[in-house]
């Protein structure tokens, strides 16, 4: 039998299927696509912008991360995050009232953090699964001048990156697999790993506004699965054009390199939630990256955007050569074992 491995579905399988979705519905600015995070529907003075996106390799704060990485792909259209609906999927034999108390917590202090309203959703005990599973759909609006869609990056615009990769692996790696790491971290360092869901975080959500009121943005897409190297392939599949970075450009902490090194992955392939990836004209980069930095969130300029077909380049010592496409996320591998 020919299964599919743990993580996303492949790109050209998920292209060919979501070519058959049917959409009757002429309000609808943006469908289904490789790159769109987010749905786009005219409602006539704004736009309605919905997402929808499951937490399942994190267990720790797994109420938290679901408002966030919801949060985060509304954010990187320009809207503001508004409502959210969450579908509890928890294990039987394991779940106790005070365990769903935890996540309802989590999930209610996040949504308040952000100013969001927790509008409904479903819970259950579920058969076959050996830990909780979170699905979130979050809804937000936007003016309908103010939208950023991944289809906007132009030949000539920089790529821009904040804060650095992976954030959220390696939180996620401190968090889920702590016992391997000793030996290779001191405990300090770990607990400094496990906290970079909160500093410096998962969110986005205050890069996007910052950036957007600094300067034109003409795209923004959160490298969630498959890290950076697969969030530059979605966004040129989405705008149509050749991305071409520099990989010494990329921030990668020091411990981050620590925890990839010791399972052996790829930092630029493994999930980076906390980080930014946006494109803008040349003369707007020194505004949105000084603008960035004032609030304390690092901003570098990794690469640009040329005219020509759909591929991601890197910048090597050899010259520039193609940036390998994930398969699936690095981390996915650790989970499969």
């Amino acid at each position: 039998m020919n299964t599919l491995p743990l993580g996303k579905l492949p790109s050209e399988l998920l292209a060919k299927i979501l070519t058959q979705a049917p959409i009757s519905d002429p309000r609808v600015v943006l469908g289904p696509g490789i790159g769109l995070d987010c749905a786009v529907v005219d409602i006539g003075d704004s736009y309605l912008v919905f997402k929808s996106d499951p937490i399942t390799f994190a267990t720790d704060e797994i109420g938290w991360y679901a408002v966030q990485v919801n949060a985060n792909d509304i954010a990187t259209t320009g809207a503001t995050p508004r409502w959210f609906m969450v579908t509890a999927l928890l294990p039987e034999g394991v779940t106790t009232p005070k365990g769903v108390e935890e996540i309802s917590k989590q999930l209610f202090s996040a949504c308040q953090d952000l100013g969001i309203s927790l509008i409904g959703g479903h819970t259950e005990i579920t058969y076959g699964l050996d830990r909780p599973i979170l699905v979130g759909t979050m809804i937000g609006e936007v003016p309908r001048d103010q939208l950023v869609t991944p289809k906007g990056a132009t030949p000539g615009d920089h790529i821009l990156l904040t804060k650095g990769v992976p954030i959220e692996g390696t939180a996620i790696l401190a968090r889920e697999f702590p016992e391997r790491l000793k030996g290779v971290l001191s405990q300090e360092e770990i607990q400094e790993a496990s906290d970079y869901l909160f500093n410096p975080g998962i969110s986005v959500v205050r890069d996007a506004v910052i950036a957007t009121q600094a300067g034109k943005v003409t795209a923004m897409h959160d490298p969630t699965e498959g890290g950076l190297s697969g969030a530059l392939w979605e966004l040129a599949e989405a705008c149509g054009h050749t991305l071409v970075i520099d990989p010494k450009n990329v921030f990668i902490p020091q411990i981050s390199t620590k925890i990839c090194q010791a399972f052996e992955i790829d930092p630029l392939a493994t999930i980076a939630s906390g980080a930014l990836l946006l494109t803008t004209p040349p003369e707007q980069v020194d505004g949105i990256i000084q603008s960035l930095e004032k609030e304390e969130i690092t901003c570098a300029d990794i690469g640009c955007v040329e005219a020509g077909n759909v591929r991601v380049e890197q910048i090597t010592p050899k010259g520039r050569q193609l940036l390998p496409r994930p398969e699936r996320d690095e981390i996915a591998k650790l989970f499969e074992r």
